[in-house]
């Protein structure tokens, strides 16, 4: 008897090329999904607290952050670092170091940025009457508040030293401590404020400024703007010199209203952290600073000015700049030379270096082609001559070439 098998019979399909096409499409479009998702979580900015049933009523958001930022819970006492989007409650503090920031969301729609260096408490944050009351104290530091329309019942108020501001709907303010009069500060761009300091009501409005300072507040007067960069312009890229530095001239635009005096920051840290000062000077009555041998690297700079009235600017901001490393010279080598005497001291000189590079000899120039061979005309009584040759990225050799016979006395 013959064995007995099982048979199995598979019958293939003929697949079309854009079915193929497709499945890697719709493949190559859910990976990509899954990684951009996986990248909003991982930067924090997935709000994934947002609608969680455990967020208390009134609370304020902190939508987002940079650098380090703590909080000290008022129910707690308790202090944590930063690490996702959160809330805040009535009564918590908000802290910033030297690299860190912060933006709040208010219960009202307003919008409270933390800048670093500061602390600031949430006093009130409630819903009452149909309105709501929004009121944050700056211990130390600056804040920046914007606000949208707001109803009757509803009031957005800042406490600075022995003040309170009362933010109007539409309005854009600056808050700020000032460090060296211990008093307060308050800057109006947009919109405006009532501030209240010991009884005394003062409206302050766009494009003010006025100062808190024991029990009083300063008449208003203009609001300046922080000076304007000219140069080193933003991205700018210098080339170091020989000796591996490079000298850099700083260059900024008067400020309005006659004489100042200006504060310059240069940091390799784009938050001006105290151990990444370069160069920082102050009491600068010109617009301009050379500051010479800056070596190699990526560095930042800014500038604010303190106007004749005592007004201190915002700080500009930032601009980048880097120092590119001189390249080795040697790489501009140069061989083959040739030397033909053309009669009445007229000479062909030629020979081989880098593709692309300059060669200049007695006030001619030529480029050297794409197998790296130059040619030039000359004329010259003396016995010999210097060639020099340059690229793009300033890196350059001369070479003294004896004419009579082609030969290199000295290279430099």
């Amino acid at each position: 008897m013959e064995p007995k098998y099982r048979k199995f019979y598979v019958d293939w399909w003929r697949i079309q090329k854009r079915s193929v096409y497709r499945a890697a499409a719709i493949f190559v479009f859910l990976a990509l999904l899954a990684g951009g998702a996986a990248w909003l979580v991982k930067s924090n900015w997935l709000f994934a607290d947002v609608g969680s049933t455990e967020i208390p009523k009134d609370a304020a958001h902190l939508v987002s952050f940079e650098g380090e930022v703590r909080i000290t819970r008022a129910a707690t006492r308790l202090t944590e670092k930063v690490s996702k989007p959160t809330y805040i409650m009535a009564g918590d503090t908000i802290q910033t170091q030297a690299d860190g920031k912060a933006q709040i969301r208010m219960i009202d729609g307003s919008t409270l940025s933390v800048r670093p260096n500061s602390t600031v408490v949430i006093r009130n944050s409630s819903s009452i009457f149909g309105g709501t009351d929004v009121r944050v104290s700056l211990g130390d530091g600056q804040i920046n508040v914007k606000t949208e329309d707001q109803t009757e019942a509803s009031q957005n108020v800042v406490e600075v030293k022995e003040s309170e501001n009362r933010l109007f709907s539409q309005t854009e303010a600056s808050f700020k401590i000032n460090q060296k009069t211990n008093g307060g500060e308050i800057r109006i761009s947009r919109g405006g404020v009532e501030t209240n300091v010991g009884g005394e009501k003062t409206v302050v409005t766009e494009n003010e400024f006025a100062t808190v300072k024991n029990g009083r507040i300063s008449p208003k007067e203009k609001l300046f703007a922080a000076p304007k960069l000219i140069a080193p312009p933003a991205l700018e890229q210098i080339l170091a010199s020989f000796n591996g530095s490079a000298d850099v001239t700083f260059r900024w635009e008067k400020i309005d209203g006659g004489a100042g005096s200006y504060h310059l920051q240069v940091s390799n840290s784009p938050f001006f952290v105290a151990d990444g000062i370069v160069k920082e000077t102050d009491n600068l009555f010109a617009p301009s600073l050379l500051l010479a041998n800056v070596a190699p690297g990526t560095y930042y700079w800014r500038i604010r000015a303190t106007a004749a009235s005592g007004q201190t600017t915002e700080w500009s901001e930032p601009w980048r700049f880097t120092i590119l490393k001189r390249e080795d010279s040697a790489g501009l080598g140069a061989d083959g030379w040739q030397v033909e005497n053309l009669g009445s001291r007229v000479f062909r000189v030629s020979g081989k270096t880098r593709p692309g590079a300059v060669v200049r000899i007695l006030g001619r120039e030529t480029f050297a082609t794409g197998d790296g061979g130059f040619v030039l005309q000359v004329a010259s009584n003396a016995p010999d001559i210097t060639v020099e040759i340059s690229d793009e990225r300033g890196n350059r050799t001369s070479y003294v070439l004896a004419l009579d016979t082609a030969r290199v006395l000295r290279q430099y």
